[in-house]
């Protein structure tokens, strides 16, 4: 591999307090910089490129361009104990995603169930970050974002409906169970894993059979797209890349009808609506924003947290001794994977791609910010 090409490797606290650094000085708060920059690092480090520190710059510019809020007055409406509204003023979505996940969780520990939508703040990053700290306070957290029409509608031509993503996290008791133990085949993986808490299952997906930016990577490489995976402007299926300017939905109608559902439980809920106000007549409809939905669910109002947990740890040991196929290195629960890698990465460093390393050299160049210590 030559050094053009090889990945620059950086430690998780000095990524963040780098990237803090930039985002401050792009003009948010420090608190704002700091919160905004937990949910990149916590994207890369488990993997999650798309949604990782490759983010800096682009928020750099919407916050250069005024799209998104540097100095957002957060306000929260309630009109009953189980439910708020959090206006985000176009805060960046991680600032305003964060503090909806915080206000979920402290009302459902006093109501058993607690729901707050979120509205009109600018890109929301990865929304399984969210639901991860519902989890890590010992709930079930479930999150839904809408965002704007890039993605094919069974049926009808071009950009519909968005790529909204959908995100689950359910934490486990960190104690193994039995069947997984009783597992010859994954007796040495189970006393690895024994050493570390059991992480959450962690669900987080698009409605979108592929990103866009898979499409873009693929331009770029040349590589043939999925059979069904893209469309051109007019809806029609490709697997060319060059041609491809939209993703189809994941299973077709499913994926189409999870789209709308998630705007009409979102953007229709908090009263801003995205999709009718895009295919309107009015310019300003597509102007870029984004809703949400964050749900805490506290277990011991549904019997006991002590016995939900054992038995979620139940369910997943499990599944994990079941008898994998052949091609399989293994059976894996959703996030499982992405926490082993977030465990490699705390030890020895997240690996910054070369386009994006520049591309952070350069905005930190311009800003007057030192690089991070590299080993």
């Amino acid at each position: 591999m030559t050094a053009s090409s090889t990945p620059t490797r950086v430690s998780a606290a000095a990524l963040r307090t780098f990237a803090a650094a930039l985002l401050e000085k792009g003009g948010l708060s420090a608190e704002h910089a700091a919160t905004t920059a937990a949910v990149f690092v916590w994207a890369a480090q488990r993997g999650i490129e798309s949604h990782g520190i490759a983010r800096v710059p682009a928020y750099l510019d919407l916050l250069d361009k005024g799209v998104a809020n540097p100095t957002p007055d957060l306000r929260l409406t309630s009109s009953a104990p189980a439910a708020a509204v959090l206006d985000a003023d176009r805060a960046p979505g991680p600032v305003a995603m964060t503090a909806a996940a915080a206000e979920a969780v402290a009302r459902a520990r006093a109501c058993g169930i607690a729901s707050v939508g979120v509205r009109e703040t600018v890109h929301t990053g990865a929304i399984g970050y969210y639901v991860a700290k519902i989890a890590e306070a010992g709930m079930v957290g479930l999150g839904f974002v809408a965002g704007m029409p890039n993605m094919g509608y069974t049926g009808v031509k071009g950009p519909a409906v968005a790529t909204s993503p959908l995100a689950i996290a359910v934490p486990a008791s960190t104690e193994q169970a039995s069947a997984e133990q009783a597992s010859a085949e994954q007796a040495s993986a189970e006393q690895a894993s024994a050493e570390q808490p059991r992480p959450p299952l962690l669900l987080d997906m698009a409605t979108a059979t592929i990103a866009l930016g898979k499409i873009r990577q693929a331009r770029s490489s040349g590589t043939p797209l999925p059979e069904g995976a893209a469309a051109t402007a007019d809806g029609t299926p490709t697997t060319d890349p060059e041609q491809a300017v939209m993703p189809l939905p994941l299973g077709g109608a499913k994926g189409s009808g999870m789209s709308l559902a998630f705007e009409l439980l979102t953007s229709v809920l908090v009263g801003a609506p995205i999709f009718a106000a895009y295919h309107s007549a009015d310019p300003a409809g597509r102007k870029h924003r984004q809703n949400a939905l964050l749900i805490a669910l506290d277990p011991a109002a549904f019997g006991g947290a002590d016995r939900f947990l054992a038995d979620v740890g139940t369910t997943l040991g499990t599944l994990k001794a079941l008898p994998a196929t052949d091609e399989a290195a293994g059976v894996h629960y959703p996030g499982e994977r992405s926490a082993a890698t977030a465990r490699e990465r705390g030890a020895h460093g997240i690996p910054v791609a070369p386009k994006v390393w520049r591309q952070l050299a350069e905005a930190a160049a311009r800003q007057g910010v030192a690089l991070p210590a590299t080993p």
